[in-house]
């Protein structure tokens, strides 16, 4: 079953590669699209639609991270897939 997650993630999580460590991981997981952006409260925002298991487990990476990365928590909305992007990549 397809879905749409919009996560936010808190902590020190920019300048330790968080945005292309999300990238990587959701290109290892066949089918994820979407973005990944830091935002300038210091959290980093995903956006990302696909089979809700891949899903799944790209937010369970997001809760702990690339090394370097200290996740104080997140924020996970599962809305409705849209097929809204073609592939997954770093927002500036």
């Amino acid at each position: 079953m397809k879905s749409r997650i919009h996560i936010r993630i808190f902590g020190h999580v920019q300048g330790v590669f968080f945005r292309a460590g999300t990238q990587d991981q959701a290109r290892l997981m066949t089918g994820i699209t979407g973005w990944v952006r830091n935002v300038e409260d210091g959290s980093v925002e995903v956006v990302a639609e696909g089979e809700k298991k891949n899903l799944g487990q790209l937010l369970e990476w997001c809760r702990h991270g690339p090394e370097g990365a200290s996740v104080e928590k997140t924020e996970e909305e599962w809305k409705e897939y849209k097929g809204e992007f073609k592939e997954f990549r770093i927002r500036y």
